[in-house]
């Protein structure tokens, strides 16, 4: 083996436990994330990991099998993290109350006291 390819070798292992400790600790957020919005970005972070394990892979073998499938999972990554954001926004919004609060004023006018 020369030296390019060990260095290759022992940078792609390196990625390769940077990858699995990121991992333990993604499965940590979602386990104790104190909101849902944690977890569902905990989420879109697996879907990259999951992209970069792939990526190492494919590295690893020398192989351009896994690029498609890295791309599907990209896009279905970002639209899942579209459509979880969408929810919460949705589920989070404070509900409008209807009667006398500050939006009216004494006088009938909206917008409160000028």
């Amino acid at each position: 083996m020369s030296v390019p390819e060990s260095v290759d070798r022992v940078l792609l292992t390196a990625a390769v436990v940077v990858i699995v400790i990121a991992g333990a600790g993604l499965l940590t957020r979602i386990w104790r994330g104190p909101s849902m919005l944690d977890r569902a970005i905990s989420l879109d972070v697996c879907a990259a990991l999951i992209i970069a394990g792939l990526g190492a892979k494919s590295a690893f073998a020398r192989e351009p099998f896994y690029f498609p499938i890295m791309l599907v999972l990209a896009f279905l990554g970002f639209t899942g993290s579209v459509g979880i954001a969408r929810f919460i926004a949705t589920r989070d919004r404070p509900a409008l109350r209807r009667g006398a609060d500050a939006t009216e004023s004494s006088d009938g006018r909206e917008g409160g006291a000028r």
